[in-house]
């Protein structure tokens, strides 16, 4: 068995470390993940232009909202697996894990026959700017049609998680990257006899990178003797159990709910910023992707709440979920506050490179400065929520969550654009995160704490 999986002698360690150990693979590995889409975006922009490059981060909100879909199931999976862990019940383990891929599958295929179906009529709903829809119809139809395998990879991460592997994920980011990184010009320009295919090519890219992902995957684990590896005791529960997926959805719907909120509220801001034009809808998708390397960590450190406080609750040390609690938020200052304060100190040299046009880098530059310090407020209300969700609590905590979107969020966007301008848009990022942290703070200490904490499985 992998000696990064989280063990009894972890428990021996300060906390600290604990957390430490689980999150710099898993902060890498996110990193790594976006850094493939990013690497995709510079060659976009910097290769074909501005117009391409929109078209590209149109598409981002329609892509979010169907892994949204599977980030709930893979979610409620690694709290069951984790609480399975930690009590050291091996075959539950397997038996969660092969329930989650087999709905996994299933809804990549849904996905991909409804995306490659209706993708015009997505593009036509979220206001895309007709300078730019051809380029994002051909760019979009290839995502549609990938989606399967990074669907699986997904939940496949997540379930790894749960068992407290964050290297393997490492491994195999790593080599999709590295693929990207070859792959994605030698497509978009047609070098070495290959068919120049434009911004289609970063989509086929990146399909090519995933498969070359999930084909590492299945032969690593095995290699290793993986508790999740895809061996014939996996592959017998790859299937859908009725009584293991009644719990998957207990927990993972109202964070799979949650996710299509944010994707919806994704969609309806960038509907707003479409109106602005091509340029600001090319600013929108450049401070995203700088955005993510801040999100994605504090996300990590949220998930390593969770799946410490999954693994001490099956190992019945309840006692244990006030200190992961507060060395998670410690551990967020620290870790997100920093990257806040680089991505200030770097902005226009972070954003030149994605973009080319001056006035452009100009605009992108000041809608990252109005909302990139909400990430810190993000960062501190998901390991609250975290820690509250790996004991299943999760319908107040997602309520809080959706309210600040839907009820926060947009109407903020749509109110002060409408009074300030594309910079009153980015303006209710940090509204909602301060209204997020606020609330799930409040029910953490004043509900959640005061509950009797047990194992679901």
């Amino acid at each position: 068995m992998s000696s990064t999986l989280v063990s009894t002698a972890a428990e021996e360690r300060p906390l600290w470390r604990t957390y430490l150990a689980f999150v710099g693979p898993m902060v890498l590995a996110n990193m790594l993940q976006s850094m493939s889409g990013t690497i995709n975006n510079v060659f976009v922009g910097q290769m074909l232009g501005t117009q391409a490059l929109a078209a590209v981060s149109g598409l981002f909100p329609i892509v979010f909202f169907f892994i949204a879909l599977v980030i709930g199931i893979g979610a409620g999976a690694s709290v069951l697996i984790g609480q399975a862990w930690g009590a050291r019940e091996y075959h539950k383990v397997k038996a969660i894990g092969g329930t989650a891929l087999a709905v996994a599958l299933v809804l990549g295929a849904l996905v991909a026959l409804f995306g490659g179906t209706f993708t015009r009529a997505m593009l036509h709903a979220l206001g895309t700017p007709p300078d730019i829809e051809p380029l994002a119809l051909g760019y979009a139809r290839v995502m549609m049609f990938t989606m399967p395998g990074l669907l699986v990879f997904i939940v496949y991460t997540q379930l790894m998680r749960g068992v407290g592997d964050t290297v393997t994920p490492l491994y195999a980011l790593l080599l999709s990257t590295a693929a990207s990184c070859a792959i994605t010009p030698v497509l978009i320009r047609g070098w070495f006899g290959f068919p120049e295919l434009g911004v289609v090519g970063a989509a086929a890219a990146g399909f090519v990178s995933f498969a070359a992902v999930l084909v590492f995957l299945c032969w690593f684990m095995l290699r290793k003797k993986h508790p999740l590896a895809p061996d014939r005791e996996m592959l017998r529960a790859l299937r859908i159990d009725p009584k293991i997926l009644r719990l998957v959805v207990r927990i993972g719907l109202p964070t799979g709910v949650q996710m299509i909120v944010v994707s919806l509220a994704e969609i309806a801001i960038l509907s707003l910023v479409n109106r602005f034009g091509s340029d600001a809808t090319a600013a929108y998708g450049a401070v995203n992707q700088v955005v993510n390397y801040v999100q994605f960590p504090a996300l990590s450190i949220g998930i390593t709440a969770s799946i410490l406080g999954a693994q001490a609750i099956g190992a019945g040390h309840t006692d244990r979920l006030g200190d992961i609690t507060r060395t998670g938020l410690k551990i967020t200052l620290v870790v997100t506050g920093g990257l806040v304060l680089l991505g200030y100190l770097f902005s226009r040299h972070l954003i030149a490179l994605f973009i080319t046009s001056q006035p452009v880098i100009e605009l992108a530059q000041t809608l990252l400065h109005v909302m990139l310090w909400g990430m810190l407020l993000f960062g501190l209300s998901t390991v609250v929520g975290g820690v509250m969700r790996s004991s299943g609590a999760v319908l107040v905590p997602t309520a809080i969550s959706i309210f600040c979107v839907a009820g926060l969020e947009v109407p903020a966007a749509w109110l002060l654009g409408n009074h300030m301008g594309i910079n009153g848009v980015w303006m209710a990022y940090p509204i909602a995160f301060a209204g997020m942290l606020v609330l799930q703070s409040a029910y953490y200490r004043l509900v959640w704490r005061k509950q009797e904490i047990r194992r679901l499985v």
